[in-house]
């Protein structure tokens, strides 16, 4: 990494991103307790995870054209939308139980979670000249376990009402935002930029290694949170195939959560491998898990929970080191609109992904070999990695 940084920097970084993203995946850890609530179907996993995908998308496109993480100060950017996505997300506790208000509420968090999540990597890219890659694995490792975390609160539901794991996640969303205003300024290497012309869309887009490590994105978006949102219903269907107990919350933040560990150790490994190889070997390895998916139910149940959690450390290992290409590839007085454009439309391939998925598993909740769906992703993505960088 780069010299002279202070050490609290990034420990600081990760811990805000984790409580800020906790806020994603809320509402799917207490989705049981939502269809119940608010009369929700049985294929509720759909709209309530896109509606948050929605609202991310709706967001980064807004801070993209408007360059709201290159005109001002990310950390204050990071803090306010810490407090409005906070805000969101505890209005489900007291709003009317309608559908609709439900999913406002969802969207209106994930519009504001685009000013934590790729703000949150502008702001380490602004830290971090070099090792990237290492340091945008603690920071994706951040997400990950943020985005399992009320998983495990659920897991705790004899304890916790899902309006107490709502107030907490919003708390600590909070909490995190400030971390970050109190303590984490603006980085050395942060340029800033005086407007967003659309003409900069067409121009980041001309490198060939810009666009590969964007399309390698894409390509590991289509498999991602579809596959994080289907977790939960995936081990139900196991645990009903089988006919086996199975203690859903809690094994959701593992599969999920161990995506932490994968992470890190890819931005070790990315020093010596370098971003573009450990992408490669990981997403290699996710789509060879969506291709094999048919085989879950016959597996007996270590060997199946083995299979989720291999699976769970791949899926998300390639995230940080597509989003240090990412940054690497993007002209300096764009980076942090070129980060967030390129998650927007990631993002926007996340929601067809999960309605595709939610189409065909409501049809056929007897067989895991849907997931077969999400193979196409990972394909294209090595595809125009291997062109590009392993190639060479």
């Amino acid at each position: 990494m780069s010299t002279g940084v202070p050490k609290r920097i990034l420990p600081l970084i990760v811990v805000s991103q984790f409580a800020g993203t906790s806020l994603w995946f809320a509402g799917n850890a207490i989705l049981p307790d939502l269809q119940a609530t608010f009369n929700l179907g049985i294929d509720a996993v759909g709209p309530v995870t896109s509606a948050v995908q929605l609202g991310f998308i709706s967001g980064t496109l807004i801070f993209a054209l408007l360059a709201v993480a290159d005109r001002f100060s990310p950390s204050a950017v990071f803090f306010i939308s810490s407090l409005l996505a906070a805000t969101a997300n505890l209005c489900i506790t007291w709003i009317p139980k309608d559908f609709y208000a439900l999913m406002t509420c969802r969207f209106i968090t994930g519009f504001f979670l685009a000013g934590i999540y790729p703000v949150g990597m502008k702001i380490a890219s602004d830290w971090y000249e070099k090792g990237l890659g290492r340091a945008l694995g603690y920071l994706v490792g951040a997400l990950v376990l943020g985005t399992a975390f009320p998983h495990l609160l659920k897991s705790f539901s004899w304890q916790l009402s899902w309006q107490k794991i709502i107030l907490f996640t919003s708390l600590f969303a909070s909490a995190g935002g400030l971390l970050i205003f109190l303590f984490v300024k603006d980085g050395p290497f942060r340029k800033k930029a005086q407007a967003f012309h659309p003409r900069n869309i067409v121009h980041i887009f001309r490198s060939k290694d810009f666009r590969a490590a964007a399309i390698g994105y894409f390509g590991h978006m289509w498999e991602l949170y579809t596959f994080w949102a289907f977790v939960p219903a995936l081990l139900m269907l196991y645990g009903n195939v089988k006919d086996e107990a199975i203690n859903i919350p809690f094994w959701s933040f593992l599969v999920i959560g161990i995506g932490f560990v994968s992470c890190i150790a890819g931005g070790y490994f990315s020093r010596k491998k370098g971003s573009a190889g450990v992408a490669f070997v990981a997403l290699l390895i996710s789509g060879t898990c969506c291709v094999f998916s048919f085989l879950l139910l016959k597996m007996s149940s270590p060997f199946f929970l083995v299979f989720m959690l291999i699976w769970g450390m791949a899926v998300v290992a390639d995230s940080p080191q597509f989003s240090a290409l990412v940054a690497e590839t993007a002209p300096p007085a764009v980076k942090g609109s070129a980060l967030t454009f390129v998650t927007s439309i990631g993002f926007a391939i996340t929601i067809l992904s999960v309605q595709v998925m939610n189409y065909f598993f409501s049809a056929s909740m007897s067989s895991a070999g849907i997931f077969i769906l999400l193979a196409p992703g990972p394909l294209a993505g090595l595809w125009f990695m291997y062109r590009a960088f392993i190639k060479k």
